[in-house]
């Protein structure tokens, strides 16, 4: 089979998603390509694959740039001539479907709805584009069944599959106190109780509301230190709002080491498509997460930690420090975690899943044996 998967973002956790799939399709024998802009981690993590990367120009957000992006994807589309193309995020989703029009088999996977990160009437408006795209999508891929809800919420009616995000759990390994010294000494930190929250730094992940928390916060652990992992166009704000106690650590293709040194990860995020791939990554090193009431979060996370309002630095502060004052429940919580993503987030179940689904809305004479 012949697979094209194309994406906009090249850093943080769609490009990883997108790594994992191509490289789990490739391994299957499938002509596997991606569609992407030349910078950021991706088109590296391409060439260590020897996955073919058809470098594509696209700006993060709609606008004037638009008609080049869609002729441009076009083009390469035919080039390629895939027997299915797989759009990644909203921009993906929005130029591919227009460019194909139904002329091939088409799979569109959100990570997150357009309409969740607007208001007024940008947020009509791409409620109405998901509305009007469903005719172009085969197959809709969620990876929660609450972001299918909010979907079917906004009217976007196609045939949809629930598949959880997953990651290498081999890559992974419980640590515990003596790991977690030893990674702050590595990366210069403090050896003191540690909140850690990995993200771009974007209005999506909130960032801001961890550290509308931390007055709260220091007034029950007062020795905390706060780290910030990632990079974004909010980056200047929030150091400029932040205090000496909070480690601005840019961005990080590996943020082990990073979620190694947490006492506690904080997930403050405004919206998410389901269990985010950090929240995982957290969960699989046995660290307690307390993450805002985003898609997915209650449903996933059982007993790894807590879920909190959105918005809401004072119940934030306070399930924050309820984990670091008390080492014994974060141990438990962390425990929960890892039987948690070993049980339903494990990367080679999922990969397996999605060329089981891409089935679905391939002829049969074109499916290789790596199907099913």
């Amino acid at each position: 089979m012949r697979v094209l998967h194309v994406t906009q973002p090249t850093v943080a956790g769609v490009p990883v998603v997108v790594r994992d799939l191509v490289a789990d399709q490739a391994a299957c024998g499938w002509q596997v390509a991606v569609a992407a802009p030349p910078e950021g981690d991706l088109p590296g993590w391409l060439a260590d694959l020897q996955v073919l990367h058809l470098p594509w120009q696209a700006s993060r957000e709609p606008g004037p740039t638009v008609p080049r992006e869609v002729v441009r994807l076009r083009r390469l589309i035919g080039e390629f001539a895939p027997d299915l193309v797989h759009l990644h995020s909203a921009k993906a989703g929005l130029i591919g479907r227009v460019a194909l029009r139904g002329g091939r088999p088409t799979v569109f996977q959100p990570h997150a709805w357009s309409f969740e990160a607007a208001e007024g009437p940008v947020a009509r408006m791409a409620r109405a584009w998901e509305r009007f795209a469903a005719r172009w999508t085969d197959l809709l891929v969620c990876v929660s069944d609450d972001e299918r809800q909010r979907g079917e919420h906004a009217g976007v009616r196609a045939r949809t599959i629930i598949l959880p995000n997953g990651i290498d759990l081999g890559r992974y390994r419980v640590t515990g106190p003596a790991d977690r010294s030893r990674a702050r000494r590595e990366l210069g930190l403090a050896d003191r109780p540690t909140v850690v929250c990995v993200g771009r730094l974007a209005r999506q992940k909130g960032q801001d509301v961890l550290l509308d928390c931390l007055p709260e916060l220091r007034g029950r652990v007062p020795e905390v230190q706060t780290v910030l992992v990632g990079d974004g166009p909010d980056a200047a704000d929030l150091r400029a709002r932040a205090g000496e106690q909070v480690v601005f650590a840019g961005a990080r293709s590996d943020v082990r080491p990073w979620l190694t040194a947490a006492d506690v990860v904080a997930l403050p995020s405004r919206w998410e498509a389901g269990l985010s791939l950090v929240a995982m990554e957290a969960m699989a090193l046995g660290r307690p997460v307390v993450s805002a009431d985003v898609a997915g979060a209650r449903a996933a996370l059982g007993g790894a930690g807590a879920v909190v309002d959105r918005e809401d630095p004072r119940a934030l502060a306070l399930a924050l420090a309820v984990r670091l004052e008390d080492p014994a429940l974060a141990e438990r919580e962390g425990r929960a975690g890892r039987r948690a993503v070993e049980s339903s987030h494990d990367l080679a179940v999922t990969s397996r899943r999605v060329r089981e689904a891409y089935r679905l809305v391939v002829p049969d004479g074109v499916q290789g044996d790596g199907v099913g």
